[in-house]
């Protein structure tokens, strides 16, 4: 029965890139995915883009690609990637242009568009909004971009017109998997269910990389991974009847175990029978996780219901700024001070006018994840050190930079003992969720072929 092997490479945008050699070296690979956004990443891209019309793509693009491509030449693993992000067709020129530097005589590169929808939602202010059940045209701040979560359509077509690497803007994650599964087996949702289930099972364990092989597992005393500073990215092997093991290469650090896959499997899942991608409606509820060997699990019994009739909507906007200054209190009676220092804050709030539509006051050591109540209850001890965060979401800018200074002026204001001020401003980029019939997206593909450059010597 014929089968494939699909690795992961990266899992988010800044992810490392040694263990996605390691997969091309020594996995014995079909393909490999990149999955490289998240849900802000296209509406910073596109900030980036006004800019800069030549970026807006992943910022490591380059350098993976240039770590990545020589290995193309002894390696036959076909890449797909998200890493154009904001700017599939900049992505792809430099992508071949590294490739003919290489001289990758013929390798094919395809860009898949039409993801960005923005001249669309822009006219469509009646959308609601599934975060807030208002309506789109209320938000207060300007919209930035609107990128659909598009399906494997695009991949698929590129794979058929015979792309070596294939870069998208927005796709959902599984997508990335699904692209080439049903480019090699011919899967269609409606008349393979389980094959389209185990798909995008497939490709929510391979998505994060990292996180399934232990990363976001480890918890030391409690849940132990071995070399987690080398860890091994993952690959599953697929079968034509959607069978597939999921594991890593031996020798590589990590784990890939029944637990480590059931934590990556209930990841972001709103609900498990019933996982809207727009490739299948995915069913987790039966699945069965079975340790076949070292760092090797197989998945059994997902399931899929069809397709969505809508798709998903990311839509970027502007939504004011945050001040933010920190200051660190050491030694005895750290706490009191620290304490005392917010005091001076809110007052000198009142006292200058700063006007703040939140406001947020963190001890960072003490209490910034638990908040008081609950910190409490866990500490005892008073600690030795602690560091004072404020942080104030506002309309303008300038009240922005106003209450960041605040904190800095805690310096020689006291109280005693403060040290290693710093102080930022940043605009908020926020993003929120509308849904709109799928047949408005289309994808659209693209392809540049290198040429051996004169010269060139292996």
């Amino acid at each position: 029965m014929k089968s494939i092997r699909i690795g992961s490479g990266a899992g988010y945008g800044g992810d490392r890139i040694e263990p996605a050699m390691e997969l091309i070296e020594k996995g014995a690979l079909d393909y490999i995915i990149f999955e490289c956004l998240a849900e802000r990443t296209i509406a910073l891209g596109q900030e980036e883009k006004k800019r800069d019309s030549s970026k807006g793509y992943n910022p490591l693009l380059d350098y993976r690609m240039r770590r990545i491509l020589p290995l193309l030449r002894e390696h036959k693993v076909k890449v797909i990637t998200n890493m154009g992000a904001a700017n599939v067709e900049a992505a792809v020129q430099i992508t071949f242009e590294l490739a003919e530097e290489f001289g990758l005589d013929g390798l094919k590169i395809a860009g898949v568009t039409g993801d960005d929808v923005t001249t669309q939602i822009k006219a469509s202010g009646h959308l609601d909004v599934l975060e807030t059940q208002d309506k789109l045209n209320n938000l207060e701040g300007n919209l930035i971009s609107a990128n659909a979560y598009m399906g494997a359509e695009g991949i698929v077509q590129a794979l058929s017109e015979g792309a070596d690497i294939v870069i998208t803007g927005r796709v959902a994650d599984p997508s990335l998997v699904i692209g080439p599964l049903v480019h090699e087996f011919g899967w269609q949702a409606d008349q393979h269910p389980n094959q389209m289930g185990q798909g995008v099972l497939a490709g929510h364990l391979l998505e994060c990389a990292g996180q399934v092989t232990g990363g976001y597992y480890a918890d030391p005393g409690y849940k132990e991974v071995p070399n987690l500073h080398r860890i091994g990215f993952p690959y599953v092997d697929m079968t034509e009847d959607g069978t597939f093991t999921i594991s890593k290469v031996a020798g590589s650090g990590g784990l890939v175990s029944v637990d480590t896959c059931k934590e990556q499997m209930i990841y972001e899942i709103h609900d498990p029978a019933r996982y809207m991608t727009p490739d299948a409606i995915a069913d987790f509820s039966k699945v069965l996780f079975t340790q076949v060997g070292t760092d090797k699990v197989l998945a059994e019994h997902a399931t899929s219901h069809g397709k969505p009739d809508t798709l998903k909507v990311s839509v970027g906007y502007e939504d004011g700024y945050i001040g933010e200054g920190e200051i660190s209190y050491g030694g005895q009676n750290c706490l009191a001070r620290a304490k005392l220092a917010a005091q001076i804050i809110e007052k000198r709030i009142v006292d200058t006018g700063i006007d703040t539509d939140e406001y947020r006051c963190d001890y960072i050591g003490y209490d910034s994840l638990y908040q008081s109540k609950i910190t409490a209850l866990l500490t005892e001890a008073q600690p030795c050190e602690v560091r004072l965060r404020i942080s104030g979401r506002t309309k303008d800018e300038t009240n922005a930079w106003l209450l960041a200074n605040e904190v800095e002026a805690l310096y020689t204001n006291g109280p005693a003992g403060g040290s290693g001020a710093r102080k930022r401003i940043e605009k908020v980029v926020s993003v929120c969720s509308v849904f709109i019939p799928r047949e408005k997206v289309k994808s659209q593909v693209e392809c540049l072929i290198s040429h051996r450059k004169e010269g060139y010597e292996e």
